[in-house]
């Protein structure tokens, strides 16, 4: 099970149609009309409704801690930048402190790390090539054990995030107890991911954030309500939440199904008697070809100096950590949501310099990314060896310049789209007149991006099977 085919972008050979081809065949009602109609298919979205309620139930149980209130927890560290939007994808979990806190956070860092060295080291990128099923059980486990140290490691920080929150009858037991259920509750969450992708339909741990990201949407809706009910949200920036959403959504479905499809031109062969190939095909590479995962890397760049900087007690008010206060303040610069003046002199929100930081971070990671994903050599090779070729290019190098050419453009395109989709996460709730102290993801950013991209690849995925079914008969 791959989270980086669910997260990120893609591309492929095709004829009439490939996986790397984003558009849909059939309207959305007709499709789910469609495949509730099939028994097969009815189980399966069955399943992984039944794992969605079972992920919702685990979000409310909260970890047994003496003495400890979620709630007081929450009113003292809700205006940490990373808790708002590490609460949203575990869909309030982490708000309940509940054995669902780390979320899947863990894993997609594990498998993150794992695909960067399964590119740099050249003896795990032969044995994924050669090695099979056993290959991708052994990367899996490799995955896994990662996951478990990243899990004990996150759950230290998030305690540190914390401790200014608990009594001080939460002693370092306690703390070691806390970090065990979270580990528990973590890797179970990885299971049912996987029993999603086994017996349901879709990948599975996108589901999953996907259903969190669901999930935290009433309490959204619900802070936007008690703000309009308290005076300090008007009736029209409820109106304009909803223009923007709707807007930002069409450019985002938009931009997830841009293409630019090069022509393929196979040779004819002849075996024996009958004449194959000589058929066009394309290859179709997605505008957004690394998916959401530069905003997950950009917003864990920008987040280190200010998770650290709490962890060490720089927001302390009466006695603060020297290294930790610089880095609270330096976290402050490079976050886009702070309002704070640049200094007292330069009336200029530090959010424009985190801005441009957190711009020039997607566009460092977007273009890492996807030179690790899209080997312009490996692809020219391929094209040479199964004698297929571009029209008007020649064969080998210049192909590889053709191709590289090419991507570095369409990354430019990318990166921008992301860029603006990051940033309007924080840019839409002023413009719509939203205060500060209300988070709400799904106007832009990571959590409108990642439920738009899943929608639309568990779609593909069910179109999928219903035109075999078709096929078949």
């Amino acid at each position: 099970m791959s989270l980086v085919g669910g997260l990120g972008g893609g591309g492929g050979f095709a004829g009439a149609k490939s996986a790397g081809d984003k558009s849909l065949n059939f309207p959305l009602a007709e499709t789910l009309r469609m495949a509730w109609a099939d028994p097969e298919l009815r189980a399966r979205i069955l399943f992984v409704l039944g794992m969605f309620a079972v992920f919702t139930v685990g979000v409310h149980i909260p970890v047994p801690i003496p003495g400890v209130s979620s709630e007081e927890v929450y009113e003292k560290i809700k205006s940490i930048p990373a808790f708002q939007m590490l609460n949203v994808f575990g869909g309030g979990a982490l708000r309940r402190i509940s054995i669902f806190s780390l979320g899947l956070n863990p894993y997609i860092t594990a498998s993150i790390i794992m695909q960067i060295l399964q590119t740099s080291l050249p003896q795990w990128k032969k044995e994924m090539q050669e090695g099979g099923e056993y290959a991708r059980k052994q990367q899996n486990k490799r995955t896994r054990g990662l996951t478990v140290l990243l899990c004990l490691a996150q759950g230290v920080g998030f305690l540190g995030m914390m401790r200014q929150a608990f009594p001080a009858s939460v002693t370092i037991w306690v703390e070691a107890m806390i970090i065990a259920f979270w580990t528990a509750g973590a890797m179970f969450m990885l299971w049912l991911g996987e029993q999603i992708s086994e017996k349901g339909i879709g990948n599975g741990v996108s589901l999953m954030i996907f259903a969190g990201i669901i999930l935290s949407l009433p309490g959204q809706a619900q802070n936007l309500w008690d703000g309009y009910k308290g005076g300090n949200v008007h009736w029209w920036s409820l109106i304009a939440v909803l223009v923007v959403f709707i807007v930002a959504t069409w450019f985002i479905v938009y931009f997830t199904a841009a293409q630019r499809r090069i022509p393929i031109q196979h040779m004819r062969r002849q075996i024996g008697t009958k004449v194959v190939g000589g058929q066009t095909s394309y290859l179709p590479l997605s505008v957004n070809m690394a998916g959401v995962l530069p905003i997950i890397f950009a917003v864990s760049f920008v987040g280190i100096p200010f998770t650290f900087g709490m962890m060490l007690g720089g927001n302390n008010a009466v006695n603060p950590n020297p290294l930790g206060y610089f880095l609270v303040q330096l976290g402050d610069f490079m976050r886009p949501s702070s309002g704070a003046p640049v200094a007292t002199w330069l009336p200029i929100p530090r959010g424009v310099i985190g801005s441009v930081v957190y711009t020039a971070m997607i566009f460092l990671f977007t273009y890492f990314w996807t030179a690790i994903q899209y080997n312009v050599e490996d692809i020219s090779n391929n094209l040479k060896k199964g004698g297929s070729f571009i029209p008007g290019v020649r064969p080998g190098k210049q192909t590889k310049d053709f191709l590289d050419g090419v991507i570095s453009r369409i990354t430019v395109i990318g990166a921008s789209f992301i860029s603006v989709v990051a940033l309007l996460q924080y840019i839409a709730p002023a413009l719509a007149g939203i205060p500060s102290n209300t988070y709400i993801s799904i106007l832009g950013g990571t959590s409108l991006l990642i439920i738009v991209q899943v929608a639309l690849e568990t779609m593909r995925q069910i179109e999928a099977n219903l035109l075999m079914k078709q096929y078949g008969s």
